[in-house]
C-alpha cells in the first residue's frame, strides 16, 4: 500500500479531536485503504487492538450489523469501561439510521469515530442533524499525478521514470488506485471502472435518491460526459432531450445533475465575473470525478483532449483544497479561478499553443488582471514553455507536480 500523505496527514492531525471524521469521496477511490492506514496508526502509537473497532459494512462479515440498533449492541459490547475506543466504519451508509449509532457513540462512551461513505448528500444531510458542528469532512479523490508516480515506481521498483510519458499513461488510465496496482490493457481498465461506474450510479445514485427512469440519468450522464469542459445549463440539457424528441421537464435534470454531484460523479464548477465580482448563476461548468469515467462509457477520444486537461487541472485544484470557478472578463474565458484564503492562482488549459491566435486567446485574459496572485497557461508543448509578461507557461505534467502554485 502507498501512503497517501495529503490524506493521512489531515487524519492524523485529527485524531483523538472531539469531532467525528467522515471521510467521503467516489468509490473506489480509496477510503477504504486510508481508514486501515488509520488504524494501523492508532496500532504504532500503542492503541490496544482491543480498543479499536474496525467494520466494512460492504462485506457480508457485517451483514448483521446493517442496523443501528444492532451495531450500537455490538460496539457497545467491546468498550472497555473508562477506556477511550475508536471506531472505525466504512461505508457507513450500508447501515439504516446509521446517524443515531454514531451520534450515540459520542454521547455514551469515550469515543473517537471515523465514518466513510460515498453519497456527500446521504452524510451531509443526516449528520447536520445529528451532529451539528461535531464533524470534519474530509474529500478523497482519485489518484493524482504524483501519487500515480508514486504507484508507478513501487510497481516497477525503479526511479527512472519519464515524467511527460508517463503523464500520457496518467491520461488514459485515469486515477483509480486499483487500475496502477497491476498491469492492465486500456480495454480491461475501462471495463474494471465501467464496473465502478455501474455502482455508484446504481447504489449512490439511483438507490439513494429513488431514481425511477435509470435510462434517462444515463443519458445525461452521457451528455455531460460529451461536453466536458464547456459551458452549459440544465434547460441546454432539456432542450437537447427535445430536440431527440424526448420532452423532460428541467426540475428532473436539475434533480439528476444534483444527484449525480452528490455520489462524486461529476462536479459542478460556477462562473465568477472577475470585473463584476460576483458568482454567475448560469452556464456552469461541469467535470467528472476521474476522467476514466468518461472514458469507460464514451470511449477514449481524441477531440474531448482539450476538456479532459481541464478535468484534471480542476480535480489537482480541488485536492490541493481551492474553491474553483470559471472565470469571465469581458467576454473572455479564465479556465479557472481557485482561491484558498490568502492564495489565489489562475490557470489557463490548452491542449498544444502552436500559432499566434492561440497565444492570444490563452495569454491575453490573464494579461488583464493586474493583480499580483499566480498566473499560468498549461498545455502539453514540450519544447516551447516560455513565459510571457509575468505569465507562466508550463506542461501540464510541471504543473501537476510543483509543491506550491
Amino acid at each position: 500500500m502507498i501512503c497517501r500523505d495529503r490524506y493521512m496527514n489531515l487524519l492524523f492531525d485529527l485524531i483523538d479531536k472531539p469531532f467525528v471524521k467522515v471521510i467521503n469521496g467516489l468509490r473506489r477511490s480509496g477510503k477504504s485503504v486510508i481508514l486501515k492506514m488509520l488504524r494501523d496508526e492508532l496500532l504504532k502509537r500503542g492503541v490496544p487492538r482491543e480498543n479499536i473497532t474496525y467494520l466494512n459494512f460492504e462485506s457480508f462479515e457485517n451483514i448483521e450489523l446493517v442496523d443501528a440498533q444492532k451495531l450500537y449492541a455490538y460496539v457497545q459490547r467491546k468498550v472497555i469501561h473508562k477506556q477511550r475506543h475508536y471506531i472505525l466504519l466504512d461505508e457507513v451508509q450500508e447501515v439504516r439510521s446509521w446517524e443515531k449509532a454514531v451520534n450515540s457513540f459520542l454521547v455514551d462512551f469515550e469515543a473517537d469515530v471515523y465514518i466513510t461513505g460515498s453519497n456527500s448528500r446521504l452524510l451531509s444531510s443526516e449528520l447536520s442533524t445529528y451532529l451539528t458542528g461535531r464533524y470534519v469532512e474530509i474529500h478523497v479523490q482519485t489518484l493524482s499525478f504524483s501519487e500515480y508516480l508514486l504507484f508507478k515506481k513501487a510497481w516497477t521498483h525503479t526511479d527512472a521514470i519519464d515524467t511527460y510519458k508517463e503523464f500520457d499513461q496518467f491520461l488514459r488510465l485515469g486515477g483509480f488506485p486499483v487500475l496502477h496496482t497491476s498491469e492492465y490493457s486500456q480495454e480491461l481498465a475501462y471495463k474494471v471502472v465501467y464496473d465502478i461506474y455501474s455502482s455508484a450510479i446504481l447504489r449512490d445514485t439511483v438507490q439513494r435518491h429513488n431514481i425511477r427512469d435509470v435510462e434517462l440519468l444515463e443519458r445525461v450522464v452521457k451528455y455531460v460526459f460529451d461536453n466536458v469542459g464547456n459551458t452549459f445549463s440544465a434547460k441546454n440539457v432539456a432542450d437537447y432531450f427535445k430536440s431527440q424528441f424526448r420532452k423532460v421537464d428541467i426540475n428532473t435534470v436539475y434533480n439528476y445533475l444534483n444527484a449525480l454531484e452528490h455520489a462524486f460523479i461529476i462536479y459542478r464548477i460556477s462562473r465568477y465575473d472577475v470585473k463584476g465580482k460576483e458568482v454567475l448563476k448560469t452556464n456552469e461548468k461541469y467535470f467528472t470525478g476521474d476522467p476514466a469515467l468518461l472514458y469507460s462509457v464514451m470511449g477514449f477520444q481524441q477531440r474531448m483532449i482539450s476538456g479532459i486537461l481541464e478535468n484534471v487541472v480542476l480535480l489537482e485544484l480541488i485536492r490541493r483544497g481551492y474553491r474553483v470557478f470559471v472565470g469571465k472578463i469581458g467576454d473572455k474565458e479564465i479556465d479557472f479561478i481557485a482561491e484558498k484564503s490568502p492564495d489565489k492562482v489562475y490557470v489557463q488549459v490548452a491542449w498544444k499553443i502552436t500559432e499566434q491566435s492561440v497565444i492570444d486567446r490563452e495569454f491575453s485574459p490573464l494579461l488583464q488582471i493586474r493583480d499580483n496572485y499566480p498566473k499560468y497557461v498549461v498545455s502539453m508543448d514540450e519544447t516551447w514553455q516560455t513565459s510571457l509578461e509575468g505569465v507562466h507557461h508550463k506542461h501540464i505534467a510541471d504543473f501537476l507536480l510543483l509543491h506550491d502554485f
